[in-house]
């Protein structure tokens, strides 16, 4: 970075689920060209609407929300089985569900448990709620819950739903949660390139990840592996592509997504004018 350029602001989704992309930022090796910022899922994308971050790992919907993003090709948070860490929760059985909480840290997956609730012919009514279990069961039939406090939920106490799990079901394709978007006026030769090695080093050393995970969340190793190596996938290809305007679609028809539009992307060794 050259004298008197400012780092480029990186807003980063504070779940463990994004650990291998965002590793060279989580570890200092990006820096000082670029500035992490660490922020739930919701918040990343405000951010990056109002320039306070100029790219952000933001929830897929928000594609279709916020005007001239350019998304960096191949890259994604997604699931193609059961994602564990996004999940309807529910004190009844589902077809009684009626009042649905949904997480406030949450934007596509609020998106995603409302086209699956309304394909399964559930009529139900949806609540913004606070990311806190019990509270938000107190007034609700069920409830989403994503990031790391849905790997805690007790499954023998709870009917669950997976919703990446949910998806493959019904459309027979994996699931886009998140991806790394840029604002339009930024400008950073290489870009492409450095976070696609983010994630090639958060894959090399996803036993340090495992490691930090027990450390700082008190999650148990082999649970941790399995979960960022089996229930997660980090490649934007073209199932996931086809996917993201499937979910576009089916938003849009329920009246939660705008009209689709298409994608842009950033291609390696692009620089952004």
């Amino acid at each position: 970075m050259g004298v008197g350029e400012e780092a480029t602001r990186v807003g980063i989704v504070s779940f463990l689920n994004s650990w291998p992309l965002a590793w060279a930022f989580l570890t200092g090796r990006h820096e000082p060209r670029f500035a992490p910022r660490f922020l739930r899922p919701s918040l990343v994308a405000d951010h990056l609407q109002s320039g306070a971050v100029d790219i952000g790992l933001i929830p897929s919907a928000e594609l279709q929300r916020i005007a001239d993003l350019r998304v960096i090709s191949g890259l994604c948070v997604a699931s193609d089985q059961e994602v564990t860490s996004v999940l309807l929760v529910s004190k009844v059985p589902v077809e009684q569900i009626r009042r649905v909480g949904l997480d406030t840290s949450s934007r596509t997956s609020a998106v995603l448990v409302q086209i699956l609730l309304a394909a399964r012919g559930i009529d139900a009514t949806f609540h913004p709620v606070e990311p806190q279990l019990e509270g938000m069961l107190r007034d609700n039939d069920a409830t989403l819950l994503i990031g790391d406090p849905a790997l805690e939920v007790d499954r023998e106490r709870y009917a669950v739903l997976d919703l990446a799990s949910e998806w493959r079901n019904l459309t027979g394709l994996p699931f886009v949660f998140a991806v790394w978007a840029v604002r339009r006026e930024v400008a950073a030769p290489g870009l492409v390139e450095a976070f696609s090695s983010s994630l090639e080093l958060g894959l090399e050393e996803i036993e340090e990840i495992v490691a930090r995970a027990h450390t700082q969340l008190g999650l148990p190793a082999d649970r941790t592996r399995r979960y960022l190596t089996r229930h997660l996938q980090y490649r934007l290809g073209r199932a996931e592509l086809a996917s993201l305007e499937e979910f576009f679609r089916r938003g849009h028809a329920l009246g939660l997504l705008p009209q689709p539009r298409s994608i842009e992307f950033l291609a390696p060794s692009t620089a952004l004018a």
